[in-house]
């Protein structure tokens, strides 16, 4: 691509396929770039028709004109037209870009996909071991205070939701819930 003149415009299918016949004999990359200026504006135009963006068709069309580049053998002259080959690969590189939008890949680093680590076996021992004491603890409590710590840290119910669910007013509900965390505390700090 050494000169400086621009190629005139090729209107003859024959000499296009003699320019795509250069590339996948010899990998002739000046015969590239006479079908790349030729077929990348068009196909392009063609994709943007379509609906595509301007930048992602640019990006569309490139695609499109390395894979003629590294498919340039495969083409066979009898089953189509040069240009309906590459404008075939076009349309199924914008499906497959739609395909892709649609269902995006998944990213096995998302948070939200990442597991936690498994705590050391000391530590799933203790945890274990505190939960066991815990429910051995509310078990000592009256029925009661049980079943509203149950609600208030197991449910995930507010101080007014639970006087509401039970009819009991707001203080009674915390005195309670306090009386029982208070029941509980001498328990959890004979297990740490």
């Amino acid at each position: 691509m050494g000169s400086s003149k621009i190629a005139p415009e090729i209107n003859n299918a024959a000499a296009l396929a003699a320019l795509l016949a250069d590339v996948a004999e010899r990998r002739d990359r000046h015969a590239f770039a006479r079908l790349y200026r030729h077929f990348a504006p068009r196909v392009k135009g063609y994709v943007m028709r379509l609906g595509t963006d301007p930048a992602a068709a640019e990006d569309l069309a490139q695609d499109v004109m390395m894979t003629v580049w590294r498919r340039a053998e495969q083409f066979d002259g009898k089953k189509a037209s040069l240009s309906t080959w590459i404008f075939t690969i076009a349309r199924n590189r914008r499906i497959d870009v739609l395909r892709r939008e649609r269902r995006p890949e998944i990213d096995p680093n998302d948070p939200m996909l990442v597991r936690e680590p498994n705590a050391p076996a000391d530590q799933e021992i203790d945890t274990a071991k505190r939960h066991r004491t815990l429910r051995e603890a509310v078990t000592t409590l009256p029925a009661e205070q049980a079943e509203l710590l149950r609600v208030a840290y197991f449910e995930d119910q507010s101080h007014s939701k639970i006087a509401e669910r039970f009819g009991l007013p707001l203080g009674t509900v915390k005195s309670r819930l306090r009386l029982a965390l208070a029941k509980l505390r001498p328990a959890l700090e004979e297990s740490e």
